[in-house]
């Protein structure tokens, strides 16, 4: 109890996507290696446009408590529901580019908002 009083709320919120992730038999992401198909879990930080080579590219962050990767979405410039704080499951196979996790147009579940 007295742990969990002296942890700063991002560590309790990593601890509680851990646990998420756990019971939702998911590949922690941390433990993702290159060109390994997976499926995953965590809270999407960030959400932006980027293009590559000159077609439009929607980027997330997804996190889970362990590590991070990048999910895009290749010729999209948004999705309804993709947005910061919204959890989801994503499938697909990993890539490396520029030392990150990468997981490129994945098959993808919204996870209800609020507590489940």
């Amino acid at each position: 109890m007295l742990g969990r009083l002296s942890s700063s709320q991002e560590d309790l919120e990593s601890e509680e996507l851990r646990e998420d992730t756990a019971t939702a038999g998911c590949t922690r992401i941390g433990d993702c290696q290159d060109r390994q198909v997976v499926t995953v879990t965590g809270t999407l930080r960030t959400v932006t446009l980027r293009p590559r080579a000159g077609v439009p590219a929607l980027e997330a962050e997804l996190f889970d408590g362990s590590a991070a990767l990048d999910v895009v979405w290749l010729g999209r410039r948004s999705i309804v529901g993709i947005e910061p704080g919204r959890k989801l499951i994503a499938s697909g196979r990993i890539s490396m580019s520029r030392g990150r996790r990468v997981l490129f147009n994945p098959k993808y579940e919204l996870r209800p908002l609020g507590r489940e």
